[in-house]
């Protein structure tokens, strides 16, 4: 409950007019500390765009949203005006609510007022009472206070009105629906104040509408402030939720090439749909147009009172409906996919929603009216965000307004399918709560004329096995009903009104892939060994100990990578020795026998650790990042060391050094841990280096006489051979790792490490893509390191061919002149 006190509330004001009025309660909530002086000409401003008189003699001024910088500390303040002031004409006011809302803690006081207007009883004793408590009592509800001290303000790395720290945004795609849901859920846990600031921009931390308007793109700094009683100890929390990358969407949301690649083309069909893969799998049967009934939305004006009762209802019941559909998908597919629900609730109770509505109601809107006034606005502001993913979270919002809508208008406004067999759905858009309702059994896909393969439809639609195409254009609707058609979520193609011929192939095919995943799992712990008897290691990308006992059940035959930067990420300070070498230890240990290979610190670039104190750099990927911060800061590499070389007596090992790019680094990095190796009498481990930097690849000969072996890391390294951010909103899709400038470089480094006689793995995204791997096998790549759900497939796409094919392929592949080639292979 905001504080409402006897020094917010002055009696016996007599204010010659409507502005004198707003100006005195101006000066009263500056008097108290809640507004800058200017905040009240922001007041002025307001009142001459929207009428804030409420009824029964009440108004409630308060200043722009624009102004809202200009707030000092949420809070209201009462003026009594006896006698009256006209407001408007026909409106006389008595009591005055001046407010300064930065949150929502100010709305208990609002619904409160609803309750005071229907009472006028009570409003004719506020109007004349001589007790200040009497104010207190009705609009907050509680007895009485004594004055407390206002809260401390503590000062957090530079001096300032208010505590804050900076940081950038480590998940891949941004501060998007479910980050941002996680920091709201932890600055909810705090009784500060939290803002968030990412360049001119400023939203509520505690509001998830506020952030995601902010559009915060991955590698973007942001500011975190607080202020309050435990301003220091919620700063702390959600500086270290940051550094753990909050709720990452990353492997959910951006859809990634599968482990079977499926290239099959009818042969005979009347029209052939193209939009984008969003779901992978083939589809058959008769068409359907799903669709809602346009909600009517009237505005008919009522009781602010029954109006807010009804909101209050209609909020609750679509609660309730969220909390329903989070059971059961995560009975069905997972909590990590019932998340989404989760976001949706969120939305659901952000208070800039709720109190934007109330405010309409106070002006004697309908509920329906003012939410739907307020979602749509909030909609349209989302779509024009530049960031594609955070973009595709209008649908979302759009999904919980119209929740809240169905609840106030009554009815199923859901037009049945009536299909007395499953149907492929086409359809304009659809939400995550369509999606989440269909039945596999029911619905075999679905193709949309918008949308895109990151929404939260589309990782619904990929977790339910349901195969889907996005942003397949207006031409979709025009397609006749229950027309036969395929629905290729591989390739995101739809024919309609295949041959007999086609529809045969194609249930065929769905045949075969099914046998072959069946296949895959019940043979993922053999050997990935191609026709010819040459073997591939095949093994697991991992984070964290508990991913280590996971990947050896999917059949991995090692990790070749463990990325030791999250054991860093997840604190406010660096791990100790002895926590690494436990972390470490119990990930050779989990692996039994099997070889782990753990990379030494890698931050930077796109990793942050706040407590390191970096510097800021123009470029971080080219800056100090890897092994040159480990040699910069050998406080935090020699520990890491010690802790390796101690894990080593448990089980097989090796030590990586990330991001080498001349042979000075790697002998500085290599003496350093012989040094360390000697001080504890440890034995050796091989040393390796991981080829991420051109320069690293053209130099493979000379470091393959040092080295005891190679992983080729080739998200960085197609990156920086050509020159693209991997996660630039507009250049992402081009950085494509089978660009044969790419394989060329991967190609120099494993001729090098064979002529060696060293050993060469591949822990970058195109190891576990179907084409790639094929490519990367035929180049001479000895290890293929992969996401856990890849390596059943992978080991049985490999079985299907020889040797002798792969390196023909691979040859070919050098010899392209694009991407788009390499593909077309």
């Amino acid at each position: 409950m905001i504080e409402l006190q006897q020094r917010h509330i002055q009696l016996k004001s007599q204010p010659a007019n409507k502005q004198a009025a707003i100006q005195q309660a101006g000066q009263l909530l500056v008097a108290n500390g809640q507004i800058e002086p200017g905040y009240i000409q922001s007041m002025l401003q307001r009142e001459a765009l929207s009428n804030t008189y409420l009824g029964n003699g009440i108004a409630i001024p308060h200043g722009l949203p624009e102004a809202r910088d200009l707030i000092r500390q949420t809070g209201i303040v009462v003026l009594q005006v006896p006698n009256g002031v006209q407001w408007n004409l026909g409106e006389t006011v008595h009591l005055i609510v001046g407010i300064a809302a930065r949150s929502d803690e100010h709305i208990a006081i609002l619904r409160q007022l609803t309750r005071v207007l229907g009472d006028k009883t009570l409003v004719d004793q506020l109007t004349h009472t001589t007790n200040p408590d009497d104010l207190i009592r009705a609009l907050t509800g509680a007895e009485t206070a004594s004055a407390a001290p206002a809260a401390p303000v503590i000062s957090v790395a530079v001096a300032s009105d208010q505590p804050f720290f900076e940081t950038k945004v480590l998940n891949p795609t941004g501060f998007h629906a479910r980050p941002a849901t996680t920091f709201v859920d932890c600055a909810k846990r705090f009784q500060s104040e939290v803002r968030m600031r990412y360049g001119s921009r400023e939203a509520n931390g505690k509001s998830l509408i506020s952030i995601l308007q902010l559009g915060i793109p991955h590698g973007a700094t942001i500011q975190v402030t607080a202020q309050g009683a435990d301003a220091a100890a919620a700063l702390r929390g959600l500086q270290q939720a940051l550094a753990q990358g909050l709720a990452d969407e990353t492997a959910e949301t951006l859809p990634t090439r599968a482990a079977v690649d499926v290239r099959w083309i009818p042969k005979a069909v009347e029209q052939t749909i193209n939009g984008i893969s969003a779901a992978p799998g083939l589809a058959i049967g008769l068409l359907r147009r799903y669709s809602h009934s346009k909600l009517v939305i009237e505005d008919r004006p009522s009781d602010p009172m029954i109006e807010v009762n009804r909101f209050e209802l209609a909020l609750a019941a679509a609660q309730a409906e969220l909390s329903t559909l989070y059971d059961e998908v995560q009975a069905r597919i997972g909590s990590g996919k019932a998340a989404i629900f989760r976001v949706h609730s969120e939305m659901l109770s952000d208070t800039s929603l709720v109190q934007q509505t109330v405010g309409l109601l106070f002006e004697k809107h309908s509920a329906e009216w003012a939410w739907h006034q307020v979602i749509s606005g909030r909609v349209a502001q989302i779509e024009k965000l530049d960031d594609q993913v955070l973009a595709g979270r209008a649908v979302d919002l759009s999904d919980v307004g119209q929740r809240v809508l169905r609840q106030l208008i009554g009815g199923d406004h859901q037009r049945p399918l009536n299909a007395a067999t499953p149907v492929i759905i086409l359809a304009d858009d659809l939400t995550p709560s369509d999606t989440a309702a269909f039945d596999p059994d029911t619905i075999l896909g679905f193709g949309t004329v918008r949308g895109g393969p990151t929404s939260h439809t589309a990782i619904l639609a990929r977790s339910l096995g349901i195969p889907a195409i996005v942003g397949s254009g207006e031409g979709l609707l025009a397609l006749p009903e229950d027309a036969i058609a395929i629905l290729d979520g591989y390739n995101g193609k739809l024919y309609v009104n295949p041959s007999s011929a086609d529809i045969e192939a194609a249930t065929n095919l769905q045949a075969e892939l099914a046998e072959q995943h069946e296949r895959a799992q019940a043979t993922r712990f053999e050997p990935a060994q191609t026709s010819d008897g040459h073997r591939i290691e095949i093994a697991a990308n991992i984070n964290r100990v508990a991913d280590a006992s996971v990947a050896a059940a999917a059949g991995a035959e090692g990790v070749g990578l463990m990325r030791t930067e999250f054991l860093f990420l997840e604190r406010d300070s660096a791990p100790s020795e002895e926590e690494q070498f436990e972390a470490y230890r119990d990930m050779v240990q989990a692996m039994t026998g099997h070889s782990v290979i753990i990379r030494t610190l890698d931050i930077g670039g796109d990793k942050v650790v706040p407590y390191l104190d970096l510097p800021k750099e123009d470029n971080s990927f080219l800056g100090i990042r890897g092994i040159r911060l480990c040699l910069a800061r050998p406080e935090l590499f020699i520990p890491q060391l010690r802790a390796i070389y101690r894990a080593a007596a448990f089980g097989p090992l090796k030590i990586m050094f990330p991001m080498i790019a001349t042979l000075e680094d790697w002998y500085a990095a290599r003496d350093l841990a012989e040094q360390v190796r000697r001080e504890l009498d440890a034995p050796q481990v091989p040393l390796g280096i991981m080829v991420e930097v051109p320069s690293a690849a053209v130099l493979a000969e000379q470091f393959a006489q040092e080295v005891d072996f190679f992983s080729i890391g080739t998200n960085d390294l197609t990156q920086y051979t050509l020159a693209m951010d991997r996660l630039h909103p507009q250049l992402a899709s081009q950085a494509d790792g089978l660009h044969p400038a790419v394989l060329r470089m991967i190609d120099l480094t494993a001729r090098a490490a064979n002529a060696h006689n060293k050993w060469v793995g591949v822990c970058g995204g195109i190891a576990a893509d179907a084409r790639g791997s094929l490519i990367l096998v035929g180049l001479g790549v000895h290890e293929l390191s992969v996401s856990v759900p890849a390596i059943a497939e992978l080991k049985a796409a490999i079985r299907q061919h020889s040797l002798a094919d792969l390196q023909a392929l691979a040859q070919r592949a050098l010899a392209c002149r694009s991407a788009a080639e390499v593909h077309q292979l």
